[in-house]
């Protein structure tokens, strides 16, 4: 590409970087004469002025966060239809390069890791910001180990529509909360959810949900749970794969209610992991290694008392070092004993998922389990229908000692006056559903989307609050359409008449054109495109194209003292000529 200014003041060098909503460059400050990173924003996401300014003002929030693991931004600026970021300049790789390279991770350099993702959190919540985009890609490693979370404000500006815009955003959905695959209310503990599922891929080397779209990634979100950690590495430690479990629980209000408390379980976890051996996780071979460290230490010991014997002959300082030696024996060994009541070498098990089963089918999961049932309360629950198991304690997943209690809460349906869900149902059968309910079917709008035809994507109020009776339910049905892309053709070095032509028939329209001299390039050919051939736009899109003018003619000679207009007549006819192609 060559080289091009933005504003006057930030030249691009080169492409470092492209992501689902933008393209990196490096650059240069010519102002002050520093090294950026600039972010252009893809064609798809500038096109909605109300996008462009909630980009601005949200960008506009997230520079003045100051934080060491928080990649700093400079300045947010508009060059005709470009929108662009300029940030600080990280030398070092991102971390999902990382995890390629490393997964499954050590566990120290995960909390590690995951404790500077958290405190960057903790600054932006504080100031009442939600990132909604912590995923690999976002956070930075620096050369010397200092993590840096990216692109505070981006998502947050993007509406609720982002998921449907095709395959830009794969890369975050496999982060998304499930309130934000829903469409719902968002706030601090999505971002943990995303920082979560961050955590069980480094952990693992994978991410817990997947599949061939961006939709079918979201329904897993929301409707299947996550395989625990342990299943697929058991060296992990129970206490971390019970924080990634909280930290990724499908209910907001089950997870970390703020970073900092996750901070304090990861700073838990690193104290107890640091002062026990490592052998303590791993279950197979757990009674073998502890016996064996248990006689090298009583070995140690009596080597020690022999020492001291022959080195201190008075009968009184050897029973006073025997002494010593013998309850510094009998500690030891009562930690061990305090350890084991405490269950961290009794054997346990993650508890079934029991939610969304009827008492009996629970009853027979628990039994298969070889776990005890008791049942609690009657509840009502907008999630889960009449007859279902709708809370359990302990969590799906979590760590409990085996042949333990499992509590659960039946579901007695919504609560009158809490308004039913209707999210994931076809648009025919909404109307009468929501009569059985009490309720009424309101506005019904349609919203292009890659889901089938008719399946309900929102609607307002939202599920779970609080409405009287007969209310209007307003819903959003997919028209499944979905988006129409396209693959961005190669026009350098074409003339601008064939640039154009090559431009339409890809789907696309031309933007603007500029000029500028060229010594490589002859007259009338494009010298720079927009958008870099390749790339998958959304059809319709515009590419602002760069046209040669030619060599740079020689300086012309001193104006003589009349006006000669042959000159300036000259030049008309030759903006004409080019502008014709």
């Amino acid at each position: 590409m060559a080289s091009r200014v933005l504003s006057g003041r930030y030249e691009l060098l080169e492409k470092i970087g492209d992501g689902g909503m933008a393209v990196v460059y490096k650059g240069r400050d010519k102002l002050l004469n520093r090294f950026i990173a600039v972010k252009i924003l893809r064609p798809e996401f500038t096109k909605d002025a109300t996008f462009v300014e909630n980009f601005k003002r949200e960008s506009q929030a997230a520079a003045g966060l100051s934080h060491p693991n928080i990649v700093g931004v400079y300045d947010v600026g508009r060059e005709g239809n470009i929108n662009y970021i300029v940030m600080e300049l990280i030398d070092g790789q991102t971390l999902n390069k990382i995890i390629e390279e490393e997964a499954p991770m050590d566990y120290r350099k995960v909390i590690d890791i995951s404790k500077q993702v958290a405190a960057a959190l903790r600054v932006a919540h504080k100031n009442k910001i939600i990132h909604r985009d912590v995923k690999p890609h976002n956070i930075m490693i620096t050369t010397d180990g200092v993590v840096k979370l990216a692109d505070f404000g981006i998502a947050r500006a993007v509406n609720d529509t982002t998921l449907s815009t095709g395959s830009k955003i794969v890369g975050s959905v496999h982060y998304f909360s499930p309130e934000q695959a829903r469409g719902n209310y968002v706030d601090e503990r999505s971002d943990i959810y995303s920082l979560g599922i961050v955590m069980y891929e480094m952990l693992t080397g994978k991410v817990p949900f997947d599949g061939e779209n961006p939709v079918t990634v979201a329904l897993k979100h929301i409707n299947e749970e996550i395989v625990p950690p342990r299943e697929l590495e058991p060296g992990i430690p129970p206490a971390l794969e019970r924080c990634v479990m909280k930290a990724t629980n499908k209910y907001q209000t089950k997870r970390y209610s703020s970073a900092d408390e996750l901070i304090q379980e990861l700073d838990n976890i690193s104290f107890v992991t640091n002062i026990t051996s490592d052998s303590i996780f791993e279950s197979s071979d757990i009674v073998e290694k502890r016996n064996k460290r248990r006689d090298e230490f009583k070995k140690a010991v009596d080597d020690e008392v022999r020492a001291r014997e022959e080195m201190l002959k008075p009968a009184r300082k050897r029973k006073r070092i025997l002494a010593f030696l013998v309850a510094l024996l009998l500690l030891a060994a009562g930690g061990a004993f305090g350890a084991w009541k405490m269950g961290v070498f009794s054997p346990t098990k993650p508890a079934p998922d029991l939610l969304d089963r009827t008492l009996e089918e629970a009853m027979e999961v628990a039994a298969e389990e070889g776990f005890k049932l008791k049942q609690g309360k009657d509840v009502y629950s907008s999630e889960y229908a009449e007859g279902r198991v709708c809370v359990q304690d302990p969590e799906p997943g979590k760590e409990m000692p085996k042949e333990g209690t499992i509590t659960i809460n039946i579901s007695k349906g919504p609560k009158d006056g809490l308004v039913p869900k209707v999210v994931g149902m076809q648009r025919d059968q909404v109307e009468a559903f929501l009569k059985e309910q009490g309720y009424e079917l309101g506005t019904v709008k349609t919203k292009t989307s890659p889901e089938e035809e008719g399946l309900v994507l929102e609607q307002t109020p939202e599920a779970g609050s609080s409405a009287e009776k007969e209310t209007k339910i307003d819903i959003v049905v997919s028209d499944g359409k979905g988006k129409e892309m396209g693959t961005v053709p190669s026009v350098t070095k074409l003339s601008l008449k064939e640039a154009e032509k090559q431009i339409q028939s890809a789907g696309f329209e031309r933007g603007e054109v500029t000029y500028s001299y060229n010594d490589n390039i002859g007259k009338g050919y494009v010298i720079y495109q927009q958008w870099q051939a390749g790339m998958q736009l959304e059809k319709g899109t515009t590419i602002d194209l760069e046209v040669s003018r030619g060599p740079e003619p020689a300086p012309e000679p001193a104006p003589s003292e009349k006006p000669d207009n042959s000159d300036e007549k000259s030049e008309q006819q030759e903006d004409t000529a080019e502008n014709g192609g």
